[in-house]
């Protein structure tokens, strides 16, 4: 890397850019005195020493005696304002020698929180639930983010340390153990990371680099620097940030968060740049890509001629969660408005990918999306619950807490075998009852603002118009509301929890069996709808191997009526007389060959 800490043979070199002092020091804890870096180009200062070795406790120090932690410090083990420590990558041994990652068509992506999927909230337990994990049917985990936050829990989008994992998690060659195993057992493993703003706490750049730039204003601020003056620099440590993800962990893929919270003005944009440099470092290997767009931005997700990602693998689809969430429980209120009701749009997004191509979305009050109707239904990750659309929610109460189990097993049998890719969100399996409500460990003045703030956010809802009901929002800087989020593992294999677990390998057995295979190859576009009545709708594709699949499904409480589907059946939920789809009736079918 270009930046912090590397283990050279005759000592460490230590490097920082800071350009904002021409003086910068180097204290090496147990060592006195101060070792003055050497200023170099462009800001620039370095320092090569014999007194510092792996396991070494290490902080800048800045001409008006600020002590700093390292960017990119591989290692905090005393938190974000603690000293960084000097992490040899070669020392773990790896065991995946053979790895080369999964085809993105067999992905079946299961999301989790580190902190809250186990007890003890460690890389290391989590390597006990694998063999869970393998026997459900997944086989890539997504790792919600673990750059380094503050405080002792977070959801970990409040990152201040992009390159070392947060030490409440464990070290880093626990990490390369998690990645190690999941490998073993032929799991891929991606990384949720957050490339468009830094957590308010812990930040020390801003002190000694043009992190940010204020040409450009996001929800969190400022703009992360990225095409302003000394932007080179800042787009060299976000792309060495990927590549160290990647090749040092080994890791299947990145998920970069809220993209279009990424302003770059750059005759090359820096996810352009980031997806460039991975595709070159990558050859031979299953890397994927996947992006969050509020903006449904289609054109970063063509494919090549031969069906490859030209840039990024796929888009999580929040179209998809929302006509299926709205079908699912009737839910109208914020964003939902736009979405409930409208079977035309369910239609469409299991078709198309997006709902939203360019037109109004009267929630925004603005156009929204590009079409992408061209791209094939894997550029798109589907799913009915996920951190944010769990999170989010006021008790952060997940969907089987307030639907009916009907509506909710007729949207999963939906989600697990359309041709987008499916995601699961952690204890969704087995309709875990822990809610997965917001957290994070701040204090003082910080901690009463986020606690007021989420309170007022809801105020604007019907249903917390209330200031007593308001007022037993969780407080996301209490430590019982992160222990509530944590998965109750003793209740899997107990009554209905057992049963939807039951389901939910059952229809994974049948993806893995009828649908993967026949992902291979699929280009262009694979869908088109037929609205059969309210709540019902025939959606086909046209698969890799040019055979059908057709899905013929009624989400509402009525019966409606329906024409033959013909074909192979392989799986259905609900009832069919007289040609009449009853109420949550789900058909999947089979047709060629």
């Amino acid at each position: 890397m270009r930046f912090g800490a590397e283990v050279v043979t005759d000592g460490v070199r230590f490097r920082l850019w800071a350009p904002k002092h021409d003086r910068v020091s180097l204290h090496i804890v147990g060592h006195q005195p101060l070792h003055l870096m050497r200023a170099v180009h462009d800001g620039w200062h370095e320092l090569t020493t014999d007194q510092a070795r792996p396991g070494s406790l290490y902080q800048f120090v800045l001409p008006d005696g600020i002590h700093v932690t390292d960017p990119a410090s591989r290692f905090q083990p005393i938190d974000v304002h603690g000293p960084s420590e000097v992490i040899d990558p070669a020392a773990y041994i790896w065991g995946d020698a053979d790895w080369r990652g999964r085809p993105w068509e067999e992905c079946i992506v299961y999301e989790l929180h580190v902190g809250a999927f186990t007890p003890e909230g460690t890389f290391s337990a989590a390597i006990g639930r694998l063999d869970f994990l393998c026997d459900l049917g997944i086989t890539a985990v997504e790792l919600m983010p673990i750059g380094d936050f503050p405080g002792r829990w977070n959801w970990g989008y409040d990152g201040v340390l992009l390159f070392a994992p947060d030490s409440s998690y464990g070290r880093p060659e626990d990490l390369k153990a998690f990645i190690d195993a999941a490998h073993r057992q032929s799991i891929a493993v991606f990384l949720d990371v957050v490339y468009n703003h830094f957590g308010p706490n812990g930040h020390y750049l801003p002190r000694y680099s043009p992190i940010f730039s204020e040409k450009h204003k996001t929800p969190w601020g400022a703009a992360v620097n990225f095409d302003g003056e000394g932007s080179e620099t800042v787009r060299y440590m976000v792309i060495d940030n990927a590549l160290y993800w990647i090749n040092e962990f080994n890791l299947d893929g990145l998920r970069l968060d809220a993209v279009h919270a990424i302003i770059d003005d750059s005759e090359e944009h820096i996810l352009d740049a980031i997806a460039r440099h991975i595709r070159e470092a990558t050859s031979g290997r299953h890397v994927h890509l996947i992006l969050e767009n509020e903006e449904n931005q289609s054109s970063r997700l063509f494919r090549t001629v031969n069906g490859e990602p030209r840039q990024f693998t796929a888009q999580w689809n929040d179209d998809v969660h929302h006509v299926l969430h709205t079908a699912a429980n009737g839910e109208t209120s914020g964003y939902y408005a736009d979405y409930a009701g409208d079977t035309e749009k369910l239609g469409r997004a299991l078709a198309d990918g997006f709902v939203f191509q360019g037109e109004i979305m009267h929630y925004r009050g603005s156009p929204r999306g590009e079409p992408s109707a061209a791209l094939p239904p894997t550029a798109f990750v589907a799913f009915i619950q996920n951190h944010d659309q769990v999170g989010n929610r006021a008790f952060g109460d997940r969907l089987s807490s307030f639907a009916a189990p009907e509506a909710v097993r007729a949207i999963v049998a939906i989600y697990l075998l359309a041709p987008q890719i499916p995601m699961i969100f952690m204890g969704e399996e087995w309709a875990a009852v822990q809610p997965f409500p917001f957290f994070c460990d701040f204090g003082g003045d910080l901690a009463e603002a986020i606690r007021n703030g989420r309170r007022a956010e809801f105020a604007k809802f019907p249903e917390y118009r209330d200031p007593e009901r308001r007022e037993r929002i969780p407080d996301p800087t209490a430590r019982e509301t992160f222990m509530s989020a944590k998965l109750g593992w003793n209740e899997v294999e107990c009554g209905t929890h057992a049963e939807w677990l039951s389901f939910y390998r059952k229809l994974l057995s049948l993806r893995q069996a009828e649908i993967i295979p026949r992902l291979r190859g699929i280009q262009g576009k694979a869908g088109r709808y037929k609205v059969l009545g309210d709540g019902a709708v025939f959606v086909q594709w046209t698969l890799g191997d040019g055979l059908r699949l057709s899905l013929a499904t009624n989400l509402s409480t009525k019966p409606v009526g329906t024409h033959r589907t013909g074909g192979r059946q392989i799986f259905s939920i609900g009832s069919v007389e007289n040609d009449r789809l009853g109420a949550w009736s789900v058909i999947w079918s089979l047709h060629g060959g």
